[in-house]
């Protein structure tokens, strides 16, 4: 992190952070990429993920982009944590989908940041988009 607040440029530490976070590994997910201010996380959807109704319970897909969202603010040289969380899903997906996440910072501010997530399947699929806005903690 640097001294002062503005992005890092060795996300070494952090990367290692977050790949060793324990409801990350819970859920099998893996940081494909991270920058300032961006990241991709990916994660293989499982049977038990399913609903009464056969579809992947929307907490799942909501938890994927909610890595995505919590690894783009972070990673810009301060920790910060959620406000607000907003989701659209957009079309089901199945069990043994790969899914992936893309979170990318809109603007970072003093106060607030502002993040837009997007959810696709392993076939560019769009399965869901999400808003979020965090906090910084310093």
């Amino acid at each position: 992190m640097s001294k002062d607040g503005d992005n890092p440029t060795d996300l070494s530490g952090f990367r290692e952070k977050v790949e060793k976070e324990p409801i990350g590994t819970f859920f099998g997910m893996k940081l494909l990429d991270l920058s300032p201010g961006h990241a991709r996380v990916t994660m293989k959807l499982r049977p038990k993920y399913l609903t009464f109704n056969g579809y992947v319970f929307g907490g799942i897909i909501t938890s994927i982009a909610d890595q995505a969202f919590a690894c783009a603010t972070n990673s810009m040289g301060r920790p910060s944590i959620a406000t607000q969380f907003n989701v659209h899903f957009i079309a089901p997906s199945v069990p043994g989908d790969e899914l992936i996440a893309e979170g990318k910072v809109l603007r970072k501010g003093r106060r607030v940041d502002v993040c837009e997530i997007t959810v696709t399947n392993q076939d560019g699929r769009l399965i869901a988009r999400a808003t979020g806005t965090a906090i910084p903690m310093t």
